[in-house]
């Protein structure tokens, strides 16, 4: 039973642990941003490619893998007929370099901001390890009670 116990308290320990979480809450927030970079590839970056292409949808770039010709890839996977989408990897990939793209900028800009937000400590000025004996002006060390040129007392 003592085990168990262990087992579960070391359980809480390492998932209440800092980096634990930031993990999980960076996951979900990926999820909901990845959301976003689909709506953006899918709604509005495609389509001006498939503008600019003649009004290609990549989605529909395919190679059919079995017999017979099919005008989507809907329609060959509807037939059974094995497909290589190639188009479909192409916009995954143009997906995976805008989000990447956007956390560039979005990092940039944070540390941009927080540097600008760090104040500069004014340098303390250093300790001074000599001091100078007031009968001959040479300097000393700052512990010393006598100095080593004139054998004057000094405080």
């Amino acid at each position: 039973m003592a085990k168990g116990k262990g087992f579960i308290a070391e359980f809480k320990k390492f998932i209440m642990r800092g980096n634990v979480i930031d993990l999980a809450v960076g996951v979900i927030i990926g999820g909901a941003f990845q959301k976003i970079v689909n709506s953006l590839v899918n709604d509005i970056v495609m389509p001006l490619i498939s503008l600019i292409t003649g009004g290609v949808d990549f989605n529909n770039w395919f190679l059919v893998l079995g017999e017979g010709e099919f005008a989507t890839a809907a329609d060959a996977k509807a037939a059974g007929v094995a497909t290589l989408n190639y188009g479909t990897f192409i916009g995954t990939a143009l997906d995976f370099l805008i989000m990447a793209f956007v956390i560039f900028v979005f990092i940039k800009i944070i540390n941009t901001v927080s540097d600008k937000l760090k104040k500069e400590k004014p340098e303390e000025p250093a300790v001074p390890t000599t001091k100078v004996c007031p009968y001959c002006k040479s300097e000393i060390d700052i512990a010393a009670t006598k100095c080593p040129h004139c054998t004057s007392d000094v405080e």
